[in-house]
C-alpha cells in the first residue's frame, strides 16, 4: 500500500469530502484500508461491524434520490447556531452550497459504504437510561473511523453520513443486507476533486477537554 502521509496528519486533513472526481476507487485499495480499519477497538472484540461497498450504478443512484429529499428537510430546518462563526467559517452560504452540491450528487460518488452492525454484537449499558442510547456506538464508528484514517492514507477522501439510515428498510431492501444487520451510517467515498485541506476548524483544546472539573481546562 502506498503511504502518502503520516498519522497526524492524516487525522488533521480527512475533512467530509463534498466534491468527488469520477474515477473509480479500485478493489485493491479498499481492501488494504479494510485490512487496516479491522483493527478498530469494538466491544468484546466480537467484530460486529460489516462493510458493504455499493459500486453499481444503478443502486447508487437510488440511494442518491433516497438521500436528497432527507438533506433538504434537515438542511432547511437546521437551528441557527453560533459554532460556525466561532470556528471562523466567513462564508456559511458556500458551507450551504458545498453541503447542497454533496447531497445533489450523492448517487454519482464512485462508491458508497454501508456500514452495517449485527445490534445482537452489542453491549449498550445505557439503554435503559431516561435519554438516548449511545453507547452501542462505541462497537461501529471506531471501525468506520479507521476506515476513512486508511483511505485517506491512500489519497481517497470521504464523507461520513448518518441521514440515509432513516431508509433503512429500503436500503436492506434493495441491497439484500441481512435482516439480522442493522445500518449505523454511510460513507461517499472516492479521489478529491479539490486538494485534502491542510488543517481543519475545530474548536480548541481546552474548550474540549478538562482536568477533573469542567471548570478546569486541559492547557499544554
Amino acid at each position: 500500500m502506498l503511504r502518502q502521509v503520516e498519522l497526524t496528519d492524516a487525522m488533521r486533513s480527512q475533512h467530509a469530502c463534498r466534491y468527488f472526481l469520477p474515477d473509480d476507487v479500485p478493489d485493491r485499495v479498499l481492501y488494504a484500508a479494510v485490512e487496516a480499519a479491522r483493527f478498530a477497538p469494538n466491544g468484546g472484540n466480537r467484530n460486529a461491524v460489516r462493510f458493504l461497498i455499493v459500486k453499481d450504478a444503478d443502486k447508487r443512484r437510488r440511494l442518491g434520490e433516497w438521500y436528497l429529499p432527507l438533506w433538504r428537510a434537515v438542511s432547511e430546518g437546521a437551528p441557527d447556531s453560533d459554532y460556525p462563526q466561532r470556528l471562523g467559517f466567513s462564508n456559511l452560504e458556500k458551507a450551504k452550497r458545498d453541503g447542497d452540491h454533496f447531497a445533489e450528487h450523492f448517487g454519482t460518488h464512485p462508491a458508497i459504504v454501508v456500514v452495517c452492525i449485527d445490534p445482537r454484537e452489542v453491549h449498550a449499558t445505557d439503554a435503559e437510561l431516561d435519554r438516548l442510547s449511545i453507547v452501542g456506538g462505541a462497537s461501529v464508528y471506531p471501525m468506520a473511523q479507521n476506515l476513512c484514517l486508511a483511505l485517506r492514507d491512500q489519497g481517497v477522501a470521504s464523507s461520513l453520513t448518518t441521514l440515509l439510515v432513516a431508509r433503512e428498510p429500503d436500503v436492506k431492501a434493495m441491497l439484500g443486507i441481512p435482516e439480522h444487520l442493522i445500518t449505523a451510517c454511510h460513507l461517499a467515498i472516492g479521489y478529491p476533486a479539490k486538494p485534502f485541506p491542510t488543517r481543519l476548524r475545530r474548536l480548541p483544546v481546552d474548550e474540549l477537554a478538562f482536568v477533573d472539573t469542567f471548570a478546569s481546562p486541559l492547557t499544554g
